[in-house]
């Protein structure tokens, strides 16, 4: 007897019958999508003033103009999530960069915010530098079950390690405990997995994942395999070229969506912007847009 005709089997024994239009396909789709818990959340509150003063935030006087440029950032990036039915991961955004110092912890955060003022979409922000977890210690929730913990055991659901914030519309995935074989951890089919779920649970959500530095970290380059979206920070002036081409080099070009440029002047302007153009990669060479 097939799957199908056990449940219906076990329904008429129960004598309960199944509605009309709710037949064999509806059943299929039932079996095939197992209910998921809800979790009531975990709650962090996010101090936004200490991350002004640890500089993971610009400064009041730059504040609007920021999230101009961030605004600008995130729009093609959102536009590629809402409007990729057929193809979820485009829901998933990778932030990485060449090397460390370039400024990416910083862009992860902001774009984060940036992310969870949109009407129709929330964001959830994955600490994925497991090696060093910086935004995880910059909101003060350093070794709190997270990303690791998940990874390490098969029957902990991801969803139930979720911070909901108090920056309206995001939440946040801390690192988690360090472990040995972090590398193999990011490497695994487990990581995928967890990715898929995280986007498959919730259709309005966008993730959005800060990674390790992908010329010092394998776990970058192994994590970028995974979303659909990969953004590149650099910085003005102080990136090498050449770092930036290798970078690129490990990335697949369809999901590389651009650079973010960090430490840009401002043109025209006499003052300085810490983040300030998005642009498009074309044979290694930077597109202002």
């Amino acid at each position: 007897m097939s799957l199908i005709e056990n449940a219906f089997d076990k329904m008429r024994r129960a004598g309960a019958e199944p509605a009309a239009g709710r037949g064999p396909a509806h059943l299929l789709s039932v079996l095939e999508q197992p209910a998921s818990p809800e979790y009531p959340h975990r709650q962090m509150t996010i101090d936004l003033e200490k991350l002004r003063a640890d500089g993971y935030l610009p400064e009041k006087e730059q504040e609007r103009r920021l999230a101009d440029y961030y605004r600008q950032i995130k729009r093609p990036l959102v536009e590629n999530a809402v409007a990729s039915v057929d193809t979820p991961e485009m829901r998933l955004i990778l932030v990485t960069s060449p090397l460390p110092g370039d400024g990416k912890t910083f862009t992860s955060i902001n774009l984060a915010m940036s992310l969870a003022r949109e009407r129709d979409t929330t964001v959830l922000l994955i600490d994925a530098d497991l090696p060093k977890a910086h935004i995880s210690r910059a909101f003060g929730v350093q070794g709190e079950p997270g990303l690791v913990d998940a990874l390490l055991d098969n029957t902990v659901d991801v969803e139930s390690l979720i911070l909901r914030t108090n920056v309206r519309g995001l939440d946040f995935l801390p690192a988690g405990k360090w472990a040995e074989g972090v590398t193999e951890l990011i490497s695994s089919a487990r990581m995928t997995q967890l990715a898929s779920q995280l986007i498959a649970r919730n259709p309005r959500r966008i993730a959005l994942m800060d990674s390790s530095p992908v010329l010092v970290s394998i776990e970058a380059r192994a994590l970028i395999q995974i979303p659909g979206q990969i953004a590149v920070v650099v910085r003005s002036g102080k990136t090498p070229r050449q770092a930036v081409a290798d970078a690129i080099s490990h990335v697949d070009k369809k999901k590389l969506q651009g650079f973010i440029l960090n430490d840009a002047q401002a043109a025209g302007g006499s003052g300085y912007y810490n983040y300030s153009y998005y642009g498009s990669a074309d044979d290694g060479t930077f597109r202002k847009t």
